[in-house]
């Protein structure tokens, strides 16, 4: 098929070079086009998180997204067996193509693989429908993260 989309591939990103692709996505989404301040977007949770890479078939970078687990997690999410899944992005011309629930299907694998038994999200409230549909219930009340309106859920694994 001429024109097709090719599907994404979702792996754990490995090396320098996937992490300044994930950060690449992660800048192109959130700074640019959602207006985070960068001072932000980047912490410390980062070196140790676990993420995830899309990929086009032919290895453009198309989204991204992280698991903290750990003492990073457990300071998050008050629960040392639940992992945080977030700074999940995927880059405007790969939207509507499966690949954002591919990014969480592969965080939730990386916390099962690592023993967690929950994953906790905050999620921007415009996109509370996505993460509904993969299995997330939102809790606790509307709260402000990076000037945006968010929700906390969580989904068993």
């Amino acid at each position: 098929m001429t024109g097709a989309a090719r599907p994404a591939r979702v792996r754990v990103a490995d090396g320098a070079a996937d992490r300044r692709a994930c950060l690449a996505v992660r800048r192109e989404v959130f700074v640019v086009e959602q207006g985070v301040p960068e001072e932000i977007e980047y912490d410390a949770d980062d070196a140790g998180a676990v993420h995830v890479l899309a990929a086009d078939g032919d290895g453009t970078p198309l989204g991204t997204g992280r698991l903290l687990h750990g003492p990073a997690a457990a300071a998050r999410t008050g629960a040392p067996d639940t992992g945080a899944l977030g700074r999940l992005a995927v880059l405007r011309r790969a939207r509507g193509r499966g690949v954002g629930a591919a990014l969480v299907r592969a965080l939730e694998e990386a916390a099962r693989a690592r023993g967690l038994t929950a994953v906790d999200l905050h999620a921007q409230t415009h996109a509370l429908g996505f993460y509904e549909r993969l299995g997330y219930t939102a809790y606790g009340p509307e709260f402000p993260d990076a000037g945006m309106p968010h929700r906390a859920m969580r989904r068993a694994l």
